[in-house]
């Protein structure tokens, strides 16, 4: 078992910040990889030490697995952590960290390969007894993908083989759609991810996105920490996210941690990671979707519920340590909701709105917790993501964390730069929401059509 004493965070905005303070908690030195961009930022401020690892654009730094390894070597850091997206999920950057003698806070590379390929996972997956959606194997043209879709049944939802996060995914609903789509899907796939491999799955028009934590260690531990709400979503990216979900039985959120638990265990899964499933909330059945394995954007949620620091257990676990606790031991107390807040304009539709923050009060409370590198006068840049900021509320049950939230919101103010917390205080009026009436395409299929007619009418 070796002690971890300095850590390099290879990654940046709020989750640079999150890491860092987990590390200070633990006692560990923290460096800073940062772009040219990020060099003035709030966890270059907060770090021990700054490396600038290359220019702006990610691909000339966040996204060069040499330069990371090449930053915590000469830095004398010992462990890398990834943080979500960049390199999070590429197996090089572990299999490289093991050449050099450095620890990488994740899943070994092995995992993160099977888990990477779609078509892997699912098969697993199903060989596990795990229900998975209707869908085909690997597509190589357009005659196979009508053949396959007229087998599985319309709609259906073309997808990259090595995809996430939405990008190389197509909704088709008659063979016409599939024409038109098929060659966009495969290139924004290979633009994407490198690959350009695609399969079909059955697309449920009134699905919710479940998706389970779970941890797990060396020994063979392995303990999951209740289910996330992923359903609301805007062009497949999460804007609204709550623990425990609202349309789950007991009997359904013990079978799925049972089935994520089985899957983590095939692969003797090590660090944190969730298991994402779709649920048909008409016929009270799930379907494996993938595994992503990383530490998620809306780990919070959780944190808010459980009590346990999900991010300080990642690093315990890599420099060797057990689980600091069982299943037994984990109790889901209470309910809470997180908003993704985007330097976006949700009345141009979401167009990203980069620039200075001129006022910068985010919301206090015993019960709202923010996640943030933002402050004033800070420059947000246009080279990455537009999060900046994630609010999180706790209730002791659902309404009480969603009023809460409404609060939270009233007292953020920001000016320099457009956000989505409009759109947000909007959707959280919902009464469809509220009732928890919601599904995967509601926000593109209906939401954002009431807020754009309110907007016409000055009403929000």
């Amino acid at each position: 078992m070796k002690r971890i004493s300095c850590l390099l965070v290879a990654n940046r905005s709020e989750i640079a910040v999150r890491i860092i303070r987990a590390c200070r908690g633990l006692g560990i030195k923290t460096i800073l990889a940062a772009s040219e961009a990020d060099r003035e930022s709030l966890p270059a401020q907060m770090a021990d030490q700054v490396v600038c690892i290359g220019p702006s654009p990610p691909a000339e730094s966040y996204l060069k697995v040499g330069t990371i390894i090449m930053a915590a070597v000469g830095t004398g850091a010992e462990a890398v952590h990834p943080g979500y997206g960049f390199l999070a999920e590429q197996p090089e950057l572990p299999e490289t960290c093991a050449r050099y003698g450095l620890v990488f806070v994740g899943p070994k590379a092995e995992q993160i390969r099977q888990m990477g390929d779609k078509i892997v996972a699912r098969q697993m997956a199903e060989s596990l007894g795990i229900p998975v959606i209707p869908g085909s194997g690997l597509i190589q043209n357009l005659g196979e993908t009508i053949t396959a879709a007229e087998k599985i049944g319309y709609p259906v939802l073309l997808k990259a083989a090595a995809g996430g996060g939405g990008r190389g995914m197509k909704i088709a609903r008659q063979p016409e759609d599939l024409k038109i789509i098929f060659s966009e899907a495969s290139a924004e796939a290979q633009a994407a991810f490198g690959d350009s491999r695609l399969y079909l799955e059955r697309f449920i028009p009134t699905a919710r996105h479940i998706e389970i934590q779970i941890m797990g260690d060396q020994y063979g531990n392995l303990v999951h920490l209740g289910e996330r709400d992923c359903s609301l979503q805007r062009r497949y990216q999460k804007m609204l996210e709550e623990a425990p979900s609202p349309a789950l039985s007991p009997e359904l959120r013990t079978e799925m941690g049972k089935a994520a638990l089985a899957l983590a265990r095939q692969i003797k899964y090590e660090n944190a990671g969730t298991v994402e499933f779709i649920l048909d909330p008409e016929e009270k059945k799930f379907y494996f979707l993938e595994m992503n394995t990383r530490i998620q954007v809306e780990h919070p949620v959780t944190e808010m519920i459980t009590g346990i620091d999900l991010v300080k257990e990642q690093i315990r676990i890599a420099s060797g340590q057990p689980l600091s606790f069982s299943q037994q031991d984990v109790k889901l107390k209470g309910h809470s909701v997180e908003c993704r807040i985007n330097a976006e304009s949700p009345k141009k539709g979401f167009h990203p709105c980069p620039g200075r923050i001129e006022l910068w009060n985010s919301p206090l409370g015993a019960r709202i917790r923010v996640d943030t590198h933002c402050y004033k006068g800070y420059f947000v840049p246009p080279y990455y993501d537009s999060l900046l900021a994630k609010v999180v509320t706790w209730g002791q049950n659902r309404l009480e964390a969603i009023a809460q939230m409404q609060k939270a919101l009233g007292d953020f103010l920001v000016s320099g730069v457009e956000t989505t917390i409009p759109f947000h205080r909007f959707l959280l009026r919902s009464p469809a929401f509220i009732q928890g009436a919601i599904h995967t395409r509601w926000i593109e299929d209906i939401l954002i059509k009431e807020f754009e007619e309110n907007a016409r009418n000055n009403l929000c």
